[in-house]
């Protein structure tokens, strides 16, 4: 189709819609050719060059359509030239398409408002202009609900982009984006954000690059493996095997030994160990495997959760007397092999965490003020550091914490609200549901779908949403999509958002550092936006500063061994 290349040709009924008296009548700068029920074309010229402000058809931009007391807002999405040749001096036409995303309508008295949708249609020759920044302002308004600013629009940085942060964190949110972009920054900016408009807000960071504490210096307590307390008899059942068999699946007999030993051991707390043991061997409970209804107290749901201590030195005495029984129910191969592998687990000092002051807790009453900060003390985030704990445990200690939040949301009744902050998410919740470890799935599950009822809320941050269980992501109800390069990332996004414009969509792969793309319940529609700048002190670790000097020299291989093995 060949366009005229003087686009005032078109003529029709429609004014010129002038910003002030004082600007030129003629503010035109297209007028459409062509329109179906999501998209319209748009006829124009341009003369030479334009770049920067001057040039106003630049791909993933805002333009309005004039309908006189409307302007249908338009994204441009794609542009071509009309000729095969470009002419420096002369005008050159062009067609641009833009998708429909809505309307500003003016009220009665001056005061606009946005819809998403259209409710009327653009006739052919519709003048198309630059969009207004009092349009613009309105498009990305919360209105009646408090704002929060976070960033700036992409479009135009005299206008800020604003976020309900009582939504944002009540039906949980998502950041996502490739490494580099700038999620770590961007979620400290929103934590730093969330804390200030919360006050009895308290958040539990997992941050397995051991980067976020050195962004809230006097907001929050950083605990890592020297300082970290994490009784072992707080998990449960199938936490603590996963940590003594090391994520493989216990056989059947060891997983029998260990629930019954585990249930003697408990009973015997605070007992006086004045009777005979061998009397306690002959009795039912080391006879016969525990039924489901004698075992759930101690491993299911509800008030077993906070499940009661017990001495690892009766763990290892129940061990002994079932080897020591003349009818062997177990293998003694089998219950020589457990009990070596918990006193390896007990001596090795990567673990000392789970031992070393466990038995000086009579409830877990300690591990909640440190963990979840009762009372915070000023102080309400926890970074939790997990890169100096022993892979082995990093699954059962993720499903805990998601646990012992969730339970605490519940018994706060409203006092504590707790936001469970998951960076590489991915690791907890993968899509493959073979993958992960089951008891961690269903915790951050559990918080996803019913946290919002207690003040549990969830936080995702990964850089393969691809591989992100998509139950948890649909969970999400405000996303900020950084840049992913990634089809099938991108494809995950279009399927989980719903509002989310293919148009839209396709910038993922091409937007700046510190730039996102939001969705959803938090913001009034669908933003690209960047981020505030944030001081060096304000970054996490490792995008805000270099390694201390104390790590610049080189390391004796003495001290390297000596941190690898936790000591």
């Amino acid at each position: 189709m060949q366009l005229p290349a003087d686009h005032r040709q078109f003529h029709d009924d429609i004014s010129p819609d002038r910003r002030a008296p004082s600007q030129a009548e003629d503010r035109i700068i297209g007028r459409v050719v062509a329109c179906s029920g999501s998209r319209a074309t748009i006829a124009a010229t341009v003369q030479g060059p334009l770049a920067g402000a001057a040039n106003p058809w630049v791909v993933g931009r805002l333009v309005s359509i004039s309908l006189g007391g409307s302007r249908i807002v338009g994204l441009v999405y794609e542009m071509r030239a009309q000729q095969g040749t470009w002419d420096e001096a002369g005008l050159n036409p062009i067609a641009v398409e833009v998708e429909l995303l809505g309307e500003v309508v003016d009220g009665e008295h001056g005061a606009a408002r946005f819809d998403s949708g259209i409710t009327a249609y653009p006739p052919i020759g519709a003048p198309a202009h630059r969009i207004r920044s009092r349009d613009l302002e309105r498009i990305h308004d919360l209105g009646q609900r408090k704002g929060v600013v976070v960033g700036t629009l992409t479009q135009d940085a005299a206008i800020p982009a604003s976020v309900d942060m009582e939504r944002l964190l009540a039906r949980h949110f998502a950041v996502l984006g490739t490494t580099g972009v700038g999620k770590s920054s961007a979620v400290a900016l929103m934590l730093r954000k969330a804390v200030a408009a919360k006050p009895n807000l308290r958040v539990l960071v997992l941050d397995p690059h051991n980067e976020y504490a050195h962004a809230f210096p006097d907001s929050s307590v950083r605990i890592d493996a020297g300082t970290l307390d994490l009784p072992f008899w707080l998990f449960r059942f199938e936490e603590f095997a996963d940590i003594v068999f090391r994520g493989r699946p216990p056989l059947e007999d060891e997983a029998e030994i260990l629930r019954e030993t585990i249930a003697v051991a408990r009973s015997r707390y605070r007992v006086v160990p004045a009777h005979d043991m061998a009397r306690d061997l002959g009795s039912s409970v080391l006879k016969r495997p525990l039924d489901p209804a004698q075992r759930r107290p101690a491993d299911s749901a509800g008030t077993a959760e906070l499940a009661s201590p017990y001495r690892i030195a009766d763990l290892f005495a129940a061990i002994d007397e079932l080897i020591g029984l003349h009818e062997q129910r177990y293998p003694r191969t089998t219950l020589r092999s457990l009990r070596v592998r918990l006193e390896t687990l007990h001596a090795d000092p990567r673990y000392g965490f789970l031992f070393a002051h466990a038995n000086s807790m009579e409830t877990i009453a300690p591990v909640i003020a440190q963990i979840f900060r009762v009372p915070h003390k000023g102080r309400p985030i926890t970074v939790f550091q997990l890169a100096g704990l022993p892979s082995e445990v990093l699954n059962a200690v993720a499903s805990s914490l998601a646990r012992l939040a969730f339970d605490l949301a519940m018994a706060g009744r409203g006092g504590y609200e707790i936001l469970l902050l998951c960076e590489e998410a991915h690791r907890y919740v993968p899509q493959d549901q073979a993958l992960g470890f089951l008891p961690t799935r269903q915790a951050i599950a559990r918080i996803a779908k019913e946290g919002r009822k207690y003040g549990a809320y969830l936080g995702v941050v990964t850089q393969r949403p691809g591989e992100l269980d998509p139950t948890i992501l649909s969970q999400c109800s405000t996303v900020f999509a950084m840049r992913l390069s990634n089809e099938r990332d991108q494809q995950i996004i279009r399927a989980a958002i719903a509002d989310a414009s293919a148009s839209t969509i396709a910038f993922l792969s091409s937007i700046g550092n510190r730039e996102a793309i939001a969705f959803g319940e938090a913001v009034a529609t669908t933003m690209r936006m960047r981020f505030l700048e944030q001081r060096p002190e304000e970054l996490p670790a490792m995008a805000g500063r270099a390694p201390a000097e104390a790590e610049r020299r080189e390391l004796l291989v003495e001290e390297l061994v000596a941190r690898m093995r936790g000591l």
